[in-house]
This record gives C-alpha cells, structure tokens and sequence, in this order.
C-alpha cells in the first residue's frame, strides 16, 4: 500500500468512526469529522499533509506515479 492509499483509508476510516461516535455518544464528534475534511481540503492545495509525512517515517512506499 502506497502513502496515498493509507492516507485515503485512513481518512476514510476517521470519518466513519466520527459519524458512529456522533451517533451513539455525542454530535460533538461530528468535529473530528470536520477536522479530517478541512485538513484533505488544505492537503489538496498545499500538497502538505501531516500523516503522510508520519506514513513516510514509518517506511509505508512512496509508490509510483504509473502505478
């Protein structure tokens, strides 16, 4: 699995996590969701994102631009 894969699998997985907590515990969760959104939206202009950054550290491949 590639950065950019993880980084989508985990984003995704954070988002149905959130909307879960939100519905058995609290909308304030919603928030986390908001946050994993805004931080894809700022990622999407800047091409700076945290977790790929720790992705990389922790040896997940770069991947391939053909691939």
């Amino acid at each position: 699995m590639t950065i950019d894969k993880a980084v989508m699998a985990f984003a995704g997985t954070m988002v149905l996590v959130s909307v879960g907590l939100s519905l058995w515990f609290s909308l304030w969760w919603l928030l986390l969701t908001a946050f994993v959104g805004l931080n894809l939206l700022q990622a999407s202009f800047t091409g700076f994102c945290p977790l790929a950054i720790v992705l990389r550290r922790m040896g997940v491949p770069v991947g391939c631009a053909f691939g």
